[in-house]
């Protein structure tokens, strides 16, 4: 799906900051920002906005390391980020291009060092942690008032899930994240590269296999919502957008969300410019917009995850600045895991084992 912002105020072109930059083409996650900042962002600089979405770092790692993919901005997330900067996929960001770095969060900027040092090639988009989102009603209904639905037990636990398959249970398509909370609820380190414990984690995955519907990254934030589905493990800001849509519709389904008690992953969305991006300017016109707090804002309170931008914070709407949900205490923080990127040949046993799960041979 291609979208193409462009209105009526292109003569607005002489005013970019990018003088003579004519477009710019951003690839992103689905349903991930709010489309009346795209248009404000060519009423502002008159830059033709190319707007392409994914719904798995899979898919943008294969355009990625092929080089050529005509993009000018990329998301990828943090471990893929940092295989993607070591293979020579991306840019340096020209900081001086960028006066609205200051707007960033030192916070989050530490944690997204580790993926790529000194924050030279990305800027935090939004972050948040992969957990459950559960149909409350439903949920009960099959395991009773006291259903684990905080812990890992409700969804790694074959008990529970030969009796949830009743009302549908949807896992994300993305070994990144499954394979590392399957190692968390086996009390293996979650960041471990071993192919034994990595074995460990397919075994466990294989014994709720026959009770998951459905693996996807995308379509479990409306089967949820419409409550065609009880469970589903995902991201954070889907999930809570889940809840919201319910809530609009009025149709009986009440949606939350956790992390598990157990330990939840803490993912960071990084953009940055291909190393072959064709509008490196306009490229940077557009992070620097994004970087403005109200902007930033506007995309976080749309999409219902946490963002990379302290100076945005004031312009939070409180559903999303006071839930804990998005933005955790202290004490959920720490409780957090942040992993690192396979090489080469444990990626090799990643997808090998990932291909067995989804096909549950």
């Amino acid at each position: 799906m291609i979208k193409t912002f462009l209105t009526g105020t292109a003569t607005a072109a002489l005013l970019a900051t990018t003088a003579g930059a004519q477009e710019v083409r951003v690839y992103n996650w689905s349903d991930y920002i709010d489309e009346d900042l795209l248009a404000k962002f060519e009423e502002e600089t008159g830059i033709k906005l190319i707007y392409d979405v994914f719904d798995s770092n899979e898919v943008l790692e294969t355009k990625m390391l092929a080089g050529g993919s005509g993009y000018d901005v990329v998301v990828p997330s943090g471990t893929f980020l940092q295989r993607q900067i070591t293979a020579g996929a991306f840019q340096k960001l020209d900081r001086e291009k960028l006066p609205n770095l200051e707007n960033m969060w030192d916070v989050v900027e530490k944690r997204t060092a580790q993926y790529d040092p000194e924050n030279a090639y990305s800027i935090n988009y939004m972050w948040g942690t992969t957990g459950i989102g559960v149909n409350l009603r439903k949920v009960r209904e099959v395991l009773g008032e006291d259903a684990p639905i905080d812990s890992l037990e409700l969804v790694m636990n074959p008990d529970n899930m030969s009796k949830l398959a009743e009302c549908g249970v949807h896992f994300l398509d993305a070994p990144a994240e499954m394979l590392p909370m399957a190692l968390k609820y086996i009390g293996i380190d979650p960041d471990s590269h071993e192919t034994e414990d990595l074995e460990k984690a397919e075994e466990a995955l294989l014994k709720v296999r026959p009770y998951i519907q459905k693996f996807n990254s995308s379509e479990y934030i409306q089967a949820l919502a419409n409550g065609d589905i009880c469970v589903a493990v995902g991201w954070s800001g889907d999930i809570l957008q889940a809840r919201d849509r319910a809530a609009e519709a009025d149709n009986g389904v009440e949606i939350a969300y956790h992390a598990p008690k157990e330990g939840a992953q803490m993912w960071f969305d990084q953009m940055a410019i291909p190393v072959d991006a064709p509008n490196v300017d306009a490229a940077h016109t557009f992070l620097n917009f994004i970087m403005e707090a109200e902007n930033m804002a506007a995309a976080a309170n749309y999409v219902y995850y946490a963002n990379g931008n302290k100076a945005s914070q004031e312009f939070l709407v409180e559903d999303v600045i006071g839930d804990p949900a998005i933005y955790p205490d202290a004490a959920t923080l720490d409780n957090l895991f942040t992993t690192t990127p396979f090489d080469p040949k444990v990626q090799r046993v990643v997808t090998r084992a990932w291909t067995k799960i989804k096909s549950g041979i």
